[in-house]
């Protein structure tokens, strides 16, 4: 069980003391596909270089652009946009228009087909969904960068203890995305793919699946497996799951209903206490409006 939260930073373990890996410490540099060499994560002057955290014994990936290691998502996707003989490409950040012109969002990576001329002969949207963090996890991390070296053995407590937060990952990054940018790509008939991590996607409601053929969504689900030889972590696409749209986002979107009467017993329990504290209630009832 590891005491402290860290697993990457800078796209290398922490105790990777590697030349390659001391070098992207002390220039803050991004090993994966980043707009630029260097690291812009939370802020691009003093960037959180947090890839992934421990969730006890799990590693878990908490940057998007962790995701793009040796563009594995973009050729898992276009296996599923595509047939195997055409011809395609990647465009990073595309402003999606609704009917009105306004933005939808950003598409995080559009995948475009072409013929021999150059043309656009399809596209499919692939969407990246990292994990969220709760607590505080720059605290950590700028004490380990201090001295990498003498902190990366460290035993990190604390009441804010950064840990996963895949209910909030869910609900608020990845259910408004399916809403707005995959109602418009549903309505035009196109392709999503969506990249998430494994234990995120272990999170969710088990969500109904249909074959490759019929789906308009492709879950494509990774893991970071440790490779000993390298002492680096390797993306690895560990299943993938083909939905429908309507399925999925019914599915996602919908709470689970726990039994009623412990919500009135909730309830009993909070007006037991105003009405023993003396405190009318606070909404007006039928005596304040006498019949006259």
């Amino acid at each position: 069980m590891h005491r402290q939260p860290l697993a990457e930073v800078f796209g290398f373990p922490i105790g990777n003391f590697t030349i390659e890996a001391i070098r992207h410490r002390s220039k803050r540099l991004c090993p994966y596909n980043n707009k630029v060499p260097n690291c812009t994560k939370d802020k691009a002057k003093d960037p959180l270089g947090v890839c992934s955290v421990f969730d006890i014994d799990k590693v878990v990936t908490t940057c998007p652009i962790r995701f793009r290691q040796d563009w594995i998502i973009a050729s898992d996707a276009a296996s599923f946009f595509f047939p195997s003989n055409v011809a395609w490409t990647s465009l990073t950040e595309v402003r999606l228009p609704d009917q009105y012109g306004h933005s939808a969002g950003n598409i995080d990576v559009v995948l475009v087909a072409y013929d021999d001329n150059g043309r656009v002969i399809d596209f499919g949207a692939l969407e990246v969904q990292a994990v969220y963090i709760s607590g505080n996890i720059r605290n950590a991390f700028e004490f380990f960068m201090l001295d990498p070296e003498k902190h990366h053995k460290m035993e990190w407590e604390g009441a804010y203890y950064p840990r996963p937060d895949y209910l909030s990952s869910s609900r608020k990054r990845l259910a408004p995305q399916l809403i707005y940018k995959g109602g418009i790509l549903n309505k035009w008939r196109k392709k999503a793919a969506v990249v998430v991590d494994k234990h995120f996607f272990s999170s969710l409601p088990e969500l109904p699946t249909t074959s490759a053929e019929d789906a308009d969504i492709a879950w494509l689900i990774y893991d970071l497996l440790l490779d000993d030889t390298s002492n680096r972590y390797k993306l690895t696409n560990i299943k993938t799951v083909y939905t429908a749209f309507t399925s999925a986002l019914n599915t996602i979107t919908t709470s689970e209903a726990g039994p009623i009467d412990d919500f009135i017993g909730h309830l009993q329990l909070k007006l037991d206490e105003k009405l023993e504290s003396g405190f009318p209630p606070e909404a007006p009832t039928l005596e304040d409006f006498p019949i006259e």
